[in-house]
């Protein structure tokens, strides 16, 4: 009965007010991404005034991430259970406390404990995927759920505000107890949340949707089971854990290896986050008109030609001659314009790939929505903690910077022959007649 319920609901004729569920917990989600990765801005001023290292400043970065992760299952489900309305206004409410206090701290461990609270932040997107899922028809679900998540363009909104308030407000104090300089942006999000919070409120319908009222919570995780399931979330640590974790890390890296001020910076890192963001949509749209399954073969086929130019470091390979003396040969050096504009074909694949992955979602299982989707936004947003570390170790290690794209180039390499593997057992164990087929929620098999 729960699964018809669920059935029901998805492939209801559209009701009055789903466009303002779509826009206002877009505009919502954009804010609250933002908030989740504004030390990627913040952190080179935080860098000087607590001379931080590298690592120690990545470790920054993770742990918003890794909050921003954990709790995107349970916040998924409970959108599905309670509906998204008043989950969404819950976190905005409550990610506006931690966000101020970061205006006031004065240690890096008071600092690290701020940033993991503010990471609640993050798991607004499991909460619209199940919000909107259950509000919008199923012909549409791929280009509404493309158009909700590119409010991961939130990431640029402190690239473009945060240096102008940092740099024009450096030294001053306003009403007696706010500083100027990177302590005003916290207070400034601060008070969007708490704004944000009372509009979504009073601009949704009051009668919200709630597919998993009737479902028990047994069924809802049941869909966990499935190996697919898994394999969705690596996808996702590829095109959004990646993601994230490149919108924190380039701004340093830009900085560190082209030698460019925090504002020419975060410029150039807004020229990867729009492309990555803002091309969802489309990413969603194409994966109603082509399939899902293409349109992850298009991003990792570009992901893997981008990072694997991007990994090789400069330099030149010295050869020992017979008589002692040596020679320089195949000179490699990446300068800043072949650079970013390699970041930005690889930000559009990115773009695609977050859209396709999460199409997969309410076509193999309508009635979970909450549940999966939120348990792959989790695993990919854990690989969005993971990385900014693993990047400052590998260079540490290695001494490459360019090792960072090393990193994002074997995992694509993993993604891509799991997912290749997959088509092609399918259709060996299948007839002929699927070969055309790449997407069949009914057809393929769960790897073992």
């Amino acid at each position: 009965m729960a699964s018809q319920t669920a059935a029901e609901a998805s492939s209801a004729p559209p009701r009055p007010g789903r466009n303002r569920v779509l826009w206002l917990s877009t505009i919502a989600f954009t804010l609250m991404f933002a908030v989740w990765l504004m030390f990627g801005i913040l952190g080179d001023p935080i860098r000087e005034e607590f001379s931080l290292s590298d690592v120690q400043l990545s470790w920054i970065v993770a742990a918003a991430t890794l909050n921003g992760s954990l709790w995107r299952l349970p916040a998924g489900m409970l959108a599905d259970r309670f509906g998204g309305r008043i989950v969404f206004t819950v976190l905005l409410l409550v990610s506006a406390v931690p966000t101020y206090l970061v205006s006031q701290v004065n240690s890096y461990t008071a600092l690290l404990g701020l940033s993991f609270l503010i990471g609640l932040a993050g798991n607004s997107f499991s909460v619209g995927i199940a919000w909107n899922s259950a509000w919008q028809p199923r012909n549409r679900q791929g280009y509404a759920l493309g158009l909700f998540g590119a409010g991961n363009v939130g990431a640029s909104v402190t690239k473009f505000i945060g240096p102008p308030i940092i740099t024009g407000t450096a030294g001053a104090t306003y009403f007696g107890f706010i500083d100027g300089g990177w302590r005003l942006v916290p207070v400034v999000y601060a008070v969007l949340l708490v704004v944000m919070a009372a509009v979504l409120w009073f601009g949704t319908p009051r009668h919200d949707l709630k597919p998993g009222t009737e479902v028990p919570l047994t069924e809802q995780l049941a869909p966990l089971k499935q190996m697919r399931v898994w394999r969705f979330s690596l996808y996702y640590v590829a095109v959004f854990g990646a993601y994230v974790a490149l919108s924190a890390w380039l701004p340093i890296y830009y900085m560190d290896n082209f030698d460019v001020s925090l504002q020419t910076a975060a410029l150039l890192t807004a020229t990867y986050i729009f492309p990555a963001s803002l091309l969802r949509p489309v990413g969603g749209a194409l994966s109603d008109r082509y399939g899902a399954r293409r349109a992850m073969y298009w991003t990792f086929g570009a992901m893997l030609v981008t990072s694997g130019i991007l990994m090789m470091p400069n330099g030149f390979v010295v050869v020992q001659l017979p008589d002692g003396s040596e020679d320089e040969h195949l000179a490699y050096h990446l300068d800043l314009v072949p650079f970013v504009l390699l970041v930005f074909v690889l930000g559009c694949a990115m773009g695609v790939g977050k859209a396709a992955v999460y199409k997969h979602i309410p076509e193999y299982f309508p009635e979970s929505v909450g549940a999966v989707g939120g348990l792959v936004g989790m695993l990919g947003g854990l690989g969005g903690f993971a990385l900014p570390p693993l990047f400052a170790y590998t260079k540490e290690w290695s001494g490459f910077p360019t090792s960072t794209f090393g990193v994002l180039f074997v995992l694509t390499v993993i993604c891509s022959v799991w997912m290749h593997w997959t088509v092609v057992h399918m259709l060996h164990h299948e007839s002929p007649h699927l070969a055309h087929k790449l997407d069949n929620p009914t057809d393929e098999e769960t790897p073992a």
